[in-house]
């Protein structure tokens, strides 16, 4: 413990400078009562601490989430990356701040050429010109992580160079640190923060980001691709150069067409629009209900239409994995959604531990029924063109938040996934539905379920874990038995509420000393000014007049600090 402590003080020692850079941010938003609520005022400048103080009016233009979305935006790549996978997951930060956390998905300038070209030349360990017979220096496309080069092979090949931004890994580094510092502050001393499990967010977030910081990961995962969809005749694969591969730089086959939502180089190709977003949801739901390996990162810019009417997907840092279990609960959460079955629908969401363990089943079985058919029986009544997926989800976000479900990562991909296919079938057909497009294959993935061979393999999975159980039990018994006797056996009460009670106290201690620290002064200072000893400032003795300035300051910045916590 002591030694993780000591790694943690350097930690924060070592990233110092960039403490100060994001608490100076947040204040500059308008953030001046979370950056004192986490105790983190301590690395602003008390010089620095009046002047935010008097730019608050300013920013109270803006709402809340609009001022996050700025200050994420002005603290870099890091921020903004997080900003991006809060966009899709509403069930943790509210549907308000996913919609202007979306409006960073394309605000990330490019970096210079002549960098990218070092670090691809570095990686690789070649001369550009030995490998490229062009390279355009002008990147396509740039994210928060890398940016893309197109460029050809001296063998003739058109491909794609994406090369990550410089240092990256360790500004990303240094951030995490820092998120995961500021998320144990907010748990510590904002109590209410634990409903959107702020640690939970920046564990995910490091996960996310750290897979997309590894593109021999990405070439594995569109390798594993090309394999689902070998003599599959609607969709392509990017072939990856393996021989043009690091962790920082990856070479791909560049496709030759146009993005899926540009509608009207989609007709000028001659294309049927309805068949290809058939051909699209097809591929998806076979990724999600047969591979259990899905491509999660769906947007327009990463799916192309090719001139013979094919669809090639590029972009494979995130991916989505779903054990078998999971795949059939979401299949059958989708059979029950279409076929209006709302306890079976409830049993699906049970099987995905989505409900928490001290929940009374039986009254949550009730208050959600009552709530999923308020929200969702009006959708049966509507045509396929008039129901509007995107409002439907975002209904049952505000569900999942009022009853405290804990939604998987993995169903949140899938929702999110589903979510932009439905947004892309619509523009290529308005008669587009992802949900009733998904009932064929959740339909075939539980009859699968319900064979008999996988009933016979879930029975002798069970068998076994009976048998693995009753023969652990002695041991567990024996072992807890020799605890007791030894006395280690124990009960841990937390009292609810204690924490946040201990530190008011403290505060309020703490101020109240402060204030008769001041009063000291005041009265020493009005002593020296009577006994008149010593040169003078206005007519009052010099030591005095210095006592009552100091006790003014002291007095001045408790106040203010008092009124920016809201407690006066």
């Amino acid at each position: 413990m002591a030694i993780t402590n000591l790694v943690r003080y350097w930690q924060t020692y070592k990233n110092i400078k960039r403490i100060r850079h994001i608490v100076n941010v947040f204040l500059r938003h308008g953030f001046g009562q979370f950056i004192e609520r986490v105790n983190l005022q301590r690395f602003v400048p008390l010089s620095k601490r009046f002047k935010f103080f008097s730019k608050w009016e300013k920013v109270e233009k803006h709402t809340i989430p609009e001022r996050l979305r700025m200050a994420f935006s002005g603290l870099g790549p890091s921020f903004i990356k997080l900003a991006q996978i809060l966009s899709s997951r509403p069930d943790l930060i509210t549907g308000e701040y996913a919609e202007e956390f979306k409006k960073l998905q394309d605000k990330v300038p490019p970096f210079s050429s002549e960098k990218a070209v070092q670090i691809i030349e570095s990686e690789l360990r070649v001369n550009l010109e030995d490998v490229f017979s062009d390279f355009d220096e002008i990147p396509v496309a740039a994210a928060s992580i890398a940016q893309v080069h197109y460029a050809t092979l001296k063998t003739g090949e058109k491909v794609i160079v994406k090369v990550q931004r410089p240092d990256i890994r360790q500004i990303i580094q240094d951030d995490l640190t820092i998120l995961s510092a500021i998320a144990r502050l907010m748990v510590k001393y904002i109590p209410e923060s634990r409903l959107f499990d702020p640690e939970g967010i920046v564990n995910e977030f490091s996960k996310t980001v750290r897979k997309e910081l590894d593109f021999v990961a990405e070439a594995k995962n569109a390798q594993r691709f090309k394999r689902s969809f070998t003599g599959d005749q609607d969709i392509c694969i990017p072939t990856i150069y393996s021989h043009l591969l690091t962790e920082k730089v990856i070479v791909m086959e560049r496709f030759e067409g146009v993005r899926i939502d540009d509608i009207g180089g989609i007709d000028a190709l001659g294309i049927n629009r309805r068949e290809l977003a058939q051909k699209g949801v097809n591929a998806y739901f076979k990724m999600i209900f047969e591979d259990g390996f899905f491509h999660a990162d769906p947007h327009p810019g990463n799916i192309f239409v090719m001139p013979d009417g094919k669809i090639g997907l590029m972009d494979f840092g995130i991916v989505g994995w779903l054990a078998p279990d999971i795949m059939e609960s979401i299949a059958g959460a989708f059979l029950a959604l279409y076929k209006r079955k709302f306890d079976d629908l409830i049993d699906a969401y049970l099987e995905l531990g989505v409900v928490a363990g001290d929940v009374d089943i039986e009254e949550f079985r009730r208050e959600l029924k009552a709530d999923l058919v308020e929200i969702l029986e009006p959708l049966y009544d509507l045509t396929i063109s008039e129901v509007n997926f995107p409002e439907y989800l975002e209904l049952l976000t505000h569900l999942v938040i009022k009853h405290g479900l804990k939604v998987p990562s993995e169903l949140m991909l899938i929702n999110k996934t589903i979510l932009i296919l439905d947004n892309i079938g619509r523009q290529l057909d308005p008669g587009f539905n992802a949900v009733t497009a998904a009932a064929p294959y959740a339909a075939k993935l539980v009859k699968r379920r319900l064979s008999p061979k996988s009933i016979f393999e879930k029975t002798k999975d069970n068998l076994l874990d009976m048998h693995h159980m009753l023969l652990d039990m002695p041991k567990q018994i024996n072992r807890l038995l020799r605890k007791s006797l030894r006395d280690e056996v124990g009960i841990n009460i937390n009292p609810i509420g204690m924490d946040k009670l201990i530190r008011d106290i403290d505060r309020s201690s703490n101020r109240l000393a402060f204030s008769i620290i001041v009063a000291a002064i005041i009265v020493g200072s009005s002593v020296l000014i009577q006994s008149n000893v010593g040169g003078k400032i206005l007519g009052m003795p010099t030591v005095g007049a210095i006592g009552f300035l100091v006790a003014f300051v002291l007095g001045l910045g408790l106040l203010i600090s008092i009124i920016r916590s809201g407690r006066l």
